[in-house]
């Protein structure tokens, strides 16, 4: 998928890039599979702001993405479609009783292609199988962490796993980010590599663009006075970090380990930051 670029008419149109439509094939969303999507423009239930730098955006609506199909499933791609909710496009199924199901499109899926789910389904782009019966060295996407939860892992545009061992309990995952991870052969997965991916080498190209995607603007904490931020103060020159950077609240922030699930850390087979440089 290419980029669509800009003539540089204006100093926001310079260097300006977007997405390339040209595989949404519908502007219009089903209306059953939507719901009206509330913004609390960043504030929690009691009115206090708990993320901060939301506010103002388009409106949009929600589309109810089915992240894991029945068995013995068959449906035709009927459109690729826009999703402002997510980073990758989405392929509406029908079947054959005539409901609708929304799913995160693959590379390579078009109109009139059959998707297909369960055991004995064709090893093709965008067929949904477990994990026991996907060869060895696949790529995949949609990945269920618990069998019949749903699709919890590699679901944003341009990602995918790859399938990499099995054993008699566990498949292990080789992961975008590089961790090997062991996942249950009854849980399911799609065939293929999610679509749109130039998705991340798009130049936003001028701030009101992420205005409208509801991003109010930052401002650095260096900048800031000793009272409103850990990095703020000084007599106003250029001063090297003394110390390691840390949010409004105090907390680390880069190098900072967050990860508090240790109950999960069983199925960790190679970490992410595993080979890396210390």
């Amino acid at each position: 998928m290419a980029l669509t670029t800009y003539r540089p008419t204006t100093n926001g149109r310079r260097g300006m890039m977007s997405q390339d439509t040209s595989s949404v094939t519908s502007k219009k969303s089903v209306k059953s599979l939507t719901i009206k999507l509330n913004k609390n423009q960043g504030r929690n239930n009691q009115g206090r702001i708990t993320t901060r730098h939301k506010g103002g955006g388009a409106k949009r609506k929600y589309r109810i993405i089915s992240y894991s199909l029945p068995i013995d499933y068959s449906g035709r791609i009927e459109h690729i479609e826009y999703d402002p909710n997510r980073t990758a496009r989405i392929a509406r199924l029908k079947d054959q009783h005539d409901e609708y199901r929304y799913i995160i499109a693959a590379d390579g899926m078009t109109q009139g292609q059959t998707i297909k789910s369960g055991q004995d389904v064709p090893i093709e782009t965008g067929n949904r199988l477990l994990i026991k019966d996907i060869p060895i060295g696949s790529v995949i996407h949609a990945i269920e962490l618990k069998p019949g939860k749903g699709a919890q892992l590699v679901r944003s545009a341009g990602t995918s796993a790859q399938l990499v061992s099995k054993d008699e309990e566990y498949g292990q995952i080789k992961l975008p980010s590089g961790e090997i991870r062991a996942v249950r052969i009854e849980c399911s997965a799609s065939l293929g590599v999610i679509g749109n991916e130039q998705h991340q080498n798009v130049s936003i190209g001028k701030a009101g663009r992420n205005r409208h995607k509801g991003i109010r603007p930052s401002v650095r904490g260096v900048v800031m006075n000793a009272v409103d931020h850990p990095h703020g103060g000084g007599d106003g020159g250029r001063h090297r970090m003394a110390k390691a950077p840390r949010t409004p609240w105090g907390q680390k922030t880069l190098g900072y380990k967050t990860r508090r699930n240790k109950s999960t850390d069983k199925y960790i087979v190679r970490s992410r930051h595993a080979g890396k440089r210390r």
